[in-house]
Order: C-alpha cells, then structure tokens, then sequence
C-alpha cells in the first residue's frame, strides 16, 4: 500500500514539474530524507513521503529568493494548514504556488492525534485515502486532573528543558525577524532549564491562533516535552474564546489581527 501510495504522489508531480519552476518534496539522501526541489521526472524516483518534515518553511525560503517562481508543494493537512497561516502573515505567496495533497495513513493520524489528517483548501487533488480524525486522550487526561495537578504536570515537564531551540527552529509558524527567546530581559542566558514557565509561556503565546499541531516541536525536543498537548489545549481556547481556527480557510482573519483592527 505504501509503495502504491508512492507511485501515486510521483505520478502527480511528475504532471506539475511540466507546469511549475519546480516542486517542493522529500528526497532520500544519505541514508534518510531531506527537502528538495524537484524540477526534472528524472529525478522523481529519489522522491518519498515520510517521515514529516516541516517543508512549508522550506518553500518560503525559496519563495523569498525568487518570488517569481512558480512552485509546488506535497503537503499533508497540518502542512496546508501552515503555509494558508502563513499567507495570512505574508510570509509566503499562494497565487504562484500549488498545493499536491497528500492524505496520512490512519496510522500517521493516530501517532499525531491529528484533528484533520489531510489537506482540502489549497489542494485540487489528494493522493491517498482520507481517514478519520483521532481523539486526543492525553488532553481528557490533562483536563481531568486540577488546577494544581496540572501546575506541578507542567513543572516537571518544564523542568528537563535544555534550551536548545529546537521547538522554535523546527515550527514553521516561527519567523519573527527578532526572537524575544533571546533577549535576555525575558530568557536569562546561561540558566538551564529556564525559569519556569516564562520560557515556554512566551513561546506559546508567540504561537497561540497560528499553531496548525503539525507536532514538529515535540518530534524535535530531546527532552521528549509534550508540547503538543500543551499546543492542542491552546487551539481549543482560541477556537472556544473566537471561534477561530488555524488554517481552515484563507478567508478568516486572525483573531489577533481583528483585535488590533478593531
């Protein structure tokens, strides 16, 4: 099934590399997997899916490079979801750039606890079969315990945090031209783990309406931090409190944006 899932994605490309400058997607290289731009079917048997892999911030570093270019993308629902944020924040260009869908396995969805595990906005077509979304049980666990449990919870989640970055450097909602995670009037240099919560507390309020649960945070910090329950009950506020959730619709403004406009 994988292989045919595959074949399917290489067909698809193969028809967009005619019509594009190019075609953003995951090539095996050195015994794993890396971002490549795609621009000939000769190289299209290198191409793969998994594992994830944040490309929508790699096609806003091409786009920013050239602008003009017409390019494509393999996205999954989460990676949809980021580039249609990011638009909203002019970090990237649609009008030039054309969405290859790709449907996760229901496998995927549940490693993720995906809410949408495939793309239908920017997409005009989706390769693979689409499934279900997952119920997150480890956000009923959270919400089960109380407000001091879920204060002591955190600590000690907080507690093994090295300050690497790596939840920053791997989002691609992350691209603030000055990170207040590095100024030292809120994050003290030298101290690890950081003072609880502040850390943690500016970055998720610096991504609060724009977080699409892409998980990439989590998948990359060594400390094995569940930031993507912490992410999840975010979403949940916002879509509660404004009935505004990220990524669904390029039409949507930020609940941020009509705050400040309003």
């Amino acid at each position: 099934m994988e292989q045919t899932l595959l074949d399917d994605v290489r067909k698809v490309v193969a028809v967009a590399i005619d019509e594009l400058d190019g075609v953003v997607a995951l090539r095996a290289a050195w015994g794993g997997v890396a971002p490549h731009l795609f621009r000939s079917k000769e190289e299209l048997d290198k191409l793969v899916v998994s594992p994830k892999y944040p490309l929508p911030a790699v096609l806003r570093l091409i786009q920013k490079a050239h602008p003009e270019s017409r390019l494509g993308i393999v996205c999954r629902g989460c990676e949809e979801r980021g580039l249609i944020e990011m638009a909203k924040r002019d970090q990237l260009k649609l009008d030039n750039v054309r969405g290859i869908g790709l449907a996760c396995t229901a496998e995927e969805a549940r490693q993720c606890r995906c809410e949408k595990p495939y793309p239908d906005v920017l997409v005009t077509e989706c390769v693979g079969e689409r499934v279900e979304s997952v119920t997150n049980e480890l956000v009923e666990e959270f919400l089960a315990r109380s407000a001091l449990e879920r204060l002591d919870f955190w600590r000690a989640q907080f507690a093994k945090c090295i300050k690497c970055y790596g939840c920053r450097n791997a989002c691609p909602q992350c691209f603030c031209a000055d990170c207040t995670l590095e100024e030292e009037l809120w994050v003290e240099r030298g101290r690890v783990p950081p003072p609880f919560p502040l850390f943690h507390l500016i970055r998720a309020m610096h991504t609060v309406g724009k977080c699409v649960g892409c998980r990439e945070c989590e998948l990359s910090c060594p400390a094995d931090i569940p930031l993507t329950l912490l992410y999840t009950l975010l979403r949940q506020d916002v879509r509660e409190l404004f009935g505004y959730e990220a990524g669904r619709s390029l039409e949507e403004e930020p609940p941020l944006v009509i705050a400040l406009e309003g």
